[in-house]
């Protein structure tokens, strides 16, 4: 990793860390300072990453807020953890935005391989490009999830911006995209061309309402290697620090529950929120609920079961449901964590085996014992055949 793409975190922000409380993060986290120099990433899980990218932004202004997430991070308390976690510092804007997306994909994929999650707080949506890209050196598929009120697909030949790089991820060679999740689009954001395509493609798009319960996520999250989150998608009374904050969204404690389902999830390594714009923000609110999104993420981190991939099938309790007309459809529960998986046996591609088993819950075991096929079932199928 070329440590030359970073600059230190900001003086003030570290000047106002260190309290006399050693368990709040600003002296728990290992921090890439102007004094202390780049931190040592031996036994580091986590690394956060700031980046100062704007100009795919609807206005250029939200890689300014960087400070003021730091500085609400670190005053909070760090939880019971073993996890080793360190701030990078920040991967200012290049030349081009496009400089600026090779430095995030080379500093993503250098802590892939290193197996830290990076976290990445900062600008535009359309980082998750850039962050996407860092994972074609691992050679494997992998599952994009995104926490948005809209999908952000853009039109055809329109340049990379937050609004439009979804369009970019699906269409780019080389494409490693298996699946696309959406969880909390609202309609009246999104074109019925552009709900249509998703289906066509058979990506998982979940609106709003079909979410209210939030523990419904925890099997979609439970698949994903990416998670993006726009705080777009948090309702403007909880966040107002976003230059597309509806009326309407998830609640705050929504929000974080949503991040801790993420971190608990074996499967995701890296994480990323965006879209925070600090000359909104009214007293630091929308900081000080990134800062504790990224809380429950660690935390989250912290508590993994490593029950999926880490086992086998063996180490699951099995159930077969026997579906009239259609081949025997394999259920698996961990004894670990109690979450539910279910299975597809007919994989022409061996890229796509480690999409087998597929995240569920037990409600779709029962809806199978009725002889209802689950929709996330059928749709991975059709990718995986």
């Amino acid at each position: 990793m070329n440590i030359d793409f970073f600059t230190p975190v900001n003086d003030v922000v570290v000047g106002s860390a260190y309290y006399d409380e050693d368990m709040m993060l600003g002296n728990y986290i290992r921090l890439h300072t102007e004094n202390n120099g780049f931190p040592d990433l031996s036994m580091v899980k986590i690394a956060i990453i700031g980046v100062s990218e704007g100009r795919g932004a609807l206005l250029d202004d939200c890689a300014e807020g960087l400070y003021y997430i730091r500085k609400e991070l670190y005053q909070l308390y760090a939880g019971r953890w073993n996890t080793q976690i360190a701030d990078l510092g920040n991967i200012e804007q290049g030349n081009t935005v496009e400089d600026t997306y090779f430095a995030v994909s080379n500093v993503v994929a250098s802590l892939l391989k290193k197996d830290i999650i990076p976290i990445i707080i900062g600008g535009s949506q359309d980082i998750t490009y850039a962050n996407y890209r860092a994972y074609d050196t691992l050679e494997q598929t992998v599952n994009l999830t995104a926490i948005d009120s809209r999908f952000d697909i853009g039109s055809s030949g329109e340049n990379l911006l937050s609004r439009s790089f979804l369009n970019r991820v699906i269409m780019e060679e080389p494409n490693n995209l298996f699946n696309y999740s959406n969880i909390g689009y609202q309609t009246y954001f999104n074109s019925q061309e552009e709900i249509a395509l998703l289906d066509k493609l058979y990506f998982d798009a979940y609106r709003l309402g079909e979410v209210k319960d939030i523990t419904l996520v925890e099997p979609i999250l439970r698949d994903a290697d990416i998670v993006s989150f726009d705080i777009g998608s948090v309702r403007q009374s909880e966040a107002p620090g976003n230059h597309k904050a509806s009326p309407n969204g998830f609640y705050g404690e929504d929000a974080c529950a949503i991040s801790r389902y993420a971190g608990i999830n074996d499967k995701v390594t890296s994480f990323g929120i965006y879209e925070y714009s600090a000359s909104l923000d009214v007293n630091n609110q929308t900081a000080k609920l990134i800062a504790q999104i990224i809380w429950y993420f660690i935390e989250g981190v912290n508590y993994r079961a490593k029950d999926y991939p880490y086992t086998t099938k063996e180490s699951y309790e099995k159930y077969t449901v026997v579906l009239e007309d259609d081949d025997p459809l394999n259920f698996y529960k961990s004894d670990k964590s109690g979450r539910w998986w279910m299975e597809i046996n007919l994989i022409s591609n061996n890229k796509h085996k480690r999409h087998a088993l597929i995240p569920c819950s037990y409600v779709d075991y029962e809806q199978a014992l009725k002889g209802k096929i689950p929709q996330r079932w059928y749709k991975a199928l059709q990718k995986l055949t």
